[in-house]
């Protein structure tokens, strides 16, 4: 039985992640804060199967305390969010890269078999030629663009330096049954149109974005682990992504049609916001070389599976539209 550590494993993927290390039989460490604002362990049944230990992942009393003995690590643990870097860039550098390189540090002195860092495609920052590849540079224009290209090649030069197994994941823009974020397009749309509301959305619905679901994210990150494990892909970024962009109003429809809406969505701008990338997507075929991964999951059935979780939970539909409501 192996001992993994997941940073951040209260969060969207973080639960995913741990559902599947639990159902392969790992043993679990669940590193996230203590008013970590998701509560995927609960969501999952996964809340009393694992070690969970409260605390700052730039902390490294509190790293090192969670990385004990344990086997590999999956750092997830991040601030996650375009609008509240751009308002705090130095809490989010904080958590994104003192963050990461703590976590490095602890592995490194645990002599773990593999590091997966997160990091994002959003690390390449805005670029002309698309779909990104992991040759291409990094070019970073915003604060948390920033964090994850910095995140980014910290991780890979541990490799270098010190040849700590690690391998970097840069997915593309992850959905699914699970994210409590409503700040992210799919859920927001999912529960207004369940909610018979009007979903706002803070785009011309022009921008483009390469949807990857969670189920298939959880895939390459257990992908990579077990080609670092096997010395395949160390001090490598992977990406992990369709390679098929669609537009927000794309996505609208996709979601209108699996809820039988009829309801048109509030577009707030008439442009994409500011400090937001036009279109991302990425390519995979290295990943796919690597270890085998690809999607599974195509968009309209994942969007099915999606609009049927938020579904099978009314009250949390319920509270998201008197959240909206209330003007919270």
């Amino acid at each position: 039985m192996a001992k993994a550590l997941v940073t951040g494993g209260q969060g969207f993927i973080g639960g995913h992640l741990v559902k599947a290390l639990l159902d392969r039989g790992d043993e679990v460490i669940v590193l996230d804060l203590p008013d970590a604002p998701g509560r995927a362990l609960e969501l999952h049944g996964a809340a009393g199967q694992v070690e969970l230990v409260e605390g700052d992942v730039a902390d490294r009393d509190v790293v090192d305390r969670a990385s004990a003995g344990v086997d590999c690590v999956f750092h997830l643990a991040a601030q996650t969010l375009v609008g509240p870097a751009a308002e705090d860039p130095v809490g989010t550098f904080r958590s994104n890269v003192e963050g990461t390189w703590t976590v490095l540090e602890a592995a490194r002195e645990a002599e773990v078999s593999a590091v997966v860092v997160a990091s994002s495609d959003k690390a390449y920052g805005p670029g002309d030629s698309l779909p990104y590849r992991e040759g291409d540079e990094l070019r970073p224009a915003a604060p948390y663009e920033g964090s994850k290209a910095a995140a980014d090649v910290i991780s890979r030069s541990y490799w270098r330096s010190w040849g700590l197994p690690v391998g970097v994941t840069r997915l593309a823009n992850v959905y699914g049954g699970g994210d409590l974020n409503f700040s992210r397009l799919i859920p927001e749309v999912v529960t207004a149109y369940l909610a018979g509301r009007q979903p706002q959305i803070r785009s011309d619905g022009s921008p483009q974005r390469d949807f990857l679901h969670v189920s298939d994210a959880v895939a390459g990150y257990l992908a990579i682990e077990s080609a670092v494990i096997g010395g395949a892909g160390r001090g490598e970024a992977l990406n992990a992504g369709t390679g098929e962009p669609r537009s927000v109003r794309e996505v609208i429809e996709q979601i209108k049609a699996a809820t039988g809406s009829d309801q048109q969505p509030d577009y707030l701008l008439d442009r994409n916001p500011d400090g937001e990338i036009d279109q991302q997507f990425v390519d995979a075929s290295r990943l796919e070389s690597l270890t085998g991964w690809k999607p599974v999951m195509n968009f309209e059935d994942g969007i099915s599976e999606a609009v049927g979780w938020y579904g099978d939970r009314p009250d949390l539909v319920r509270g998201r539209a008197d959240h909206v409501a209330s003007g919270r």
